[in-house]
Order: structure tokens, then C-alpha cells, then sequence
């Protein structure tokens, strides 16, 4: 197994994704590879400062540009094509790694993925998950959370059929509950992406569709899988993890409170395109380096896309 990782995505790199690294070294399995893509001479430096040693288990793969935070997404992708995250995606393409990781500039990364990789088939609109924890070691996966803005009612049943996949392969839950985000319970509730949302998803067989769920009830573990467009699911991402900075400095570090923490789960997975990734915050901490490096192994242990095209071909 090989996983490739930016070593130039993030506000703290290469320092963040070296040290996440290192964390991890002693916790992966067998022949299991990491290559770390981005400049050498600046990644060979890094390593030697903290003790990575590479060879063996850890790599290096070329890569002599960056793309930086404010850059344009998709231009940025074809006028820096030996960026970290232009080579990394391309290696993706070609198999050379069974999963890209980046915490650098989010669109350039799902650009990179729809553009190079490109979707797998059926699916027309890939989704960034996110997970919502609840109970003792239990999550939800939201879909979608800022990958798709602007959605059709179709798209939301693919964000399901996708996150049923994904909740199905990856967290062993055999039928995974799919529930609709809304402002009510009521099936006329919501806008009208919502309610005809809710009309497709009661009527696909292939859909363990349990109805529309307020914002209260994520919490509870009403259902495995939500979706909504990725205006909101944005929304709620950033607010949750807003809760956590202003509920850390006020109230001593309780497990609860850390599950709130998005070092915990690392990253998010971006589910649909051709190829296994997962996609950082930009502030991303060694430990959620680390936490998405075991995210990334899941999803290739879990033959997550070969499962997804499988499903996609079977209801087609």
C-alpha cells in the first residue's frame, strides 16, 4: 500500500505533514509505503530535523511548485502542473499510490481530483464528507459539506448512495440510515431542493431513507448518513468546529469535548471521483496528519471506490 501526501499542503508545512508522519510510523501496517510529494531539498531538510528517516517505508516525490491558499482553483491546476497536488493526484491516476492526502487548497485538490481523475461511473457530482460524532465512539457522515454549492434533488440521492456505500464498506454498518437535513420533520418541510430531495430519496429501494432530521437530532444518532447541499453542510461544518475553540477555552478537555475536535478524525474523504482522497484542514496539527493517514488505510484496506463503482453498476 502506498499513500502519498503533500508535503506543502497547509498553513505549517512541511513541519505539520513530516511530523504526522512520524507519528505514524510505528502504526502502519505491513509494506505500507508513505511518499511525501513536494521539494526535495526542503522536505529532505525537514526530515532530518525531526529524525524521519527516508527510506524504506517513507519517500520522496518531486514536485517544484505550490499552490498556495488564495490561488484560483482550476487555474492554478493547469498553470502549476509540478505542484504538490497537480503530481500527487497524477500519481493517484497512474496507480503509482493507492491514496493522495492534502491539507492545502481545498478547490485546487477537488479540481485536481474531478479533473485528472475524474469521476467514477454513474457518479456526477462527487461529495466531501464530513463526520459527525455521537454516543461513545460513533459517527455520522455528512454529505455534502462544501464540494457542491449549488445542488439538484438528484444530486443529494447521490450524496446518499455514496455515504451508504462509504458507511456501509468503511464503518461495517450493513444498512446504513440516510436521513434528509432539513428545518422540519414534516415531508413538505424545507425549500424546494428539500422537498423534492425527500420525494426521490422515499422512493429509491436502494436507499435506507428514514425521513427529514433537524439540526437537534444529529447528536442522537438519528442516522448514519445526512445529506444536503454544500452551502449548508459548510455551514455546520464550521460552526462545529467553531464550538469546539470556544468551548475548549472555557471548560477543562473532556472526551466528549474532544470528539468535537477535528484533529481526531483528521480529514475529510472525498467520495465519488476515481481515486481514493482525503482532504485536510489548513491548519491541520501533526495528529490529524496522523489521523488521516489511518483514514486513507481504511479506505484502501475497504476497496472503497472498486465498492462504489459496484454499487452505481448494480443500480444503473
Amino acid at each position: 500500500m502506498r499513500i502519498a501526501i503533500d508535503g506543502f499542503g497547509g498553513d505549517f508545512a512541511p513541519h505539520n505533514p513530516l511530523q504526522g508522519v512520524l507519528l505514524s510510523l510505528n502504526e502502519l501496517p505491513v509494506d505500507t509505503e508513505i511518499w511525501l510529494v513536494g521539494r526535495p531539498a526542503e522536505l529532505e531538510q525537514g526530515a532530518r530535523r525531526i529524525g524521519l528517516p527516508l527510506n524504506g517505508n517513507v519517500r520522496l516525490l518531486p514536485a517544484s511548485e505550490v499552490i498556495e491558499m488564495d490561488e484560483n482553483p482550476v487555474r492554478s491546476i493547469v498553470q502549476k502542473s509540478d505542484s504538490s497536488i497537480a503530481v500527487g493526484i497524477q500519481a493517484l491516476k497512474e496507480r503509482k499510490v493507492d491514496a493522495f492526502i492534502s491539507a492545502g487548497n481545498t478547490g485546487a485538490v477537488v479540481a485536481a481530483s474531478v479533473l485528472k481523475l475524474g469521476n467514477l461511473p454513474g457518479v456526477s457530482r462527487p461529495t466531501l464528507g464530513a463526520f459527525y460524532p455521537y454516543d461513545e465512539n460513533k459517527y455520522s457522515l455528512i454529505c455534502d459539506v462544501g464540494a457542491n454549492v449549488d445542488c439538484k434533488p438528484e444530486h443529494l440521492v447521490q450524496f446518499a448512495h455514496l455515504g451508504t456505500v462509504f458507511m456501509r464498506e468503511v464503518f461495517g454498518i450493513s444498512t446504513p440510515r440516510v436521513a434528509l437535513l432539513n428545518i422540519g420533520e414534516e415531508p413538505s418541510k424545507g425549500n424546494l431542493l428539500a422537498q423534492q430531495a425527500y420525494a426521490l430519496l422515499q422512493q429509491n429501494p436502494h436507499i435506507h431513507f428514514v425521513g427529514n432530521a433537524e439540526g437537534r437530532v444529529l447528536n442522537k444518532g438519528f442516522a448514519d448518513v445526512y445529506v444536503t447541499d454544500g452551502f449548508v453542510g459548510n455551514i455546520l461544518l464550521k460552526f462545529g468546529e467553531s464550538l469546539y475553540e470556544l468551548l475548549r477555552e472555557k471548560v477543562p478537555s473532556t472526551p466528549v469535548l474532544e470528539r468535537l475536535n477535528y484533529e481526531n478524525v483528521g480529514g475529510l474523504p472525498f467520495i465519488g471521483a476515481q481515486g481514493n482522497v482525503i482532504i485536510g484542514h489548513g491548519i491541520s496539527s501533526p495528529k490529524a496528519f496522523r489521523n488521516m493517514i489511518r483514514t486513507a488505510i481504511s479506505i484502501v484496506q475497504a476497496r472503497l471506490t472498486e465498492k462504489i463503482a459496484a454499487a452505481f453498476e448494480a443500480h444503473a
